[in-house]
């Protein structure tokens, strides 16, 4: 049988070990990763996933589905929100945590949305699939091999994501609950 295929437009291979990990044997697509260099939208998150994934579709002609991942800062009205790249890359994660150093909100929403098309550029074929996860912001404890992972603590944990095991953050992470929706949308939709 010829296994159909999606494009995960991704260039970092941490992520799309952690998709593939999550995403399990049983998907019933061969996930396949090419590295494109997408334009930096600004907007809200949703509008940003639509945008980002209508370019991939356009730019690869082919099933596709990208990733955007948001921290929202709860003090500061959900700042840096889909910005978290640019931010965590100039002020690190030490900076992150400073950010909120006057408020006493320390929560925050850890955000993923897939986008994925099945090859078109219309925005109305074009399926999101969402997950958060609430957590704090807490001073850099852990592995600091992933983003920001070191400075989030999810809700129920005294350890930071950068503190957990794979396998652990794995089945709680805003990225589990979004590819968990997508993973739904393929096989028990049988929309392959």
């Amino acid at each position: 049988m010829n296994q159909r295929a999606v494009v995960f437009v991704t260039g970092n291979l941490k992520k799309l070990e952690e998709v593939k990990s999550i995403l399990g044997h049983n998907f019933p697509l061969e996930v396949t990763n090419y590295r494109l260099d997408l334009p930096e939208l600004q907007g809200e998150l949703n509008e940003v996933s639509i945008r980002k994934c209508q370019e991939a579709a356009r730019r690869l002609k082919k099933p596709v589905f990208i990733e955007d991942t948001c921290l929202c800062f709860n003090a500061l009205e959900g700042l840096p929100g889909p910005y978290i790249k640019w931010f965590l890359e100039k002020l690190k994660p030490e900076g992150l945590y400073k950010l909120l150093e006057g408020w006493t909100d320390k929560s925050a929403e850890a955000v993923c949305t897939f986008a994925y098309s099945p090859g078109s550029d219309k925005e109305s074929d074009i399926v999101l699939f969402q997950g958060i996860t609430k957590g704090t912001i807490v001073p850099p404890r852990g592995s600091r091999d992933f983003g920001w992972d070191c400075i989030f603590q999810p809700l129920g944990y005294d350890k930071t994501y950068g503190e957990l095991p794979k396998e652990e953050k794995n089945k709680i992470s805003h990225r589990y609950r979004a590819l968990d929706k997508l993973r739904d949308y393929f096989i028990v939709k049988n929309n392959c």
